[in-house]
């Protein structure tokens, strides 16, 4: 059940980037992912079934510090990881 739940999330979050969908579609894919998806759990889902709750907290902390640091990353995405970063508990 959760795979599947994890596999209609990836479908909606693709179309919410697609440039070549339209708006209204892309509203009923944030509708969707938000209210019958349970918004956030399926992203934890993933995140527990990819192992990403094991990762090194150093590789993950390198990776948000070099997507900071590159030009093809986006200001909103630069800015995404600096937040990310931030959140990241110290040691």
């Amino acid at each position: 059940m959760a795979d599947e739940r994890i596999n209609q999330m990836r479908g909606y979050k693709a179309t919410l980037n697609n440039p070549r969908v339209s708006n209204e579609a892309k509203e009923h894919a944030q509708s969707v992912l938000d209210n019958e998806l349970g918004g956030d759990q399926p992203h934890e889902d993933i995140l527990t079934a990819q192992g990403a709750r094991n990762k090194s907290p150093n590789r993950v902390a390198g990776g948000y510090k070099a997507a900071m640091h590159n030009d093809s990353i986006s200001k909103q995405g630069k800015k995404q990881a600096q937040e990310k970063l931030g959140e990241m508990p110290q040691e």
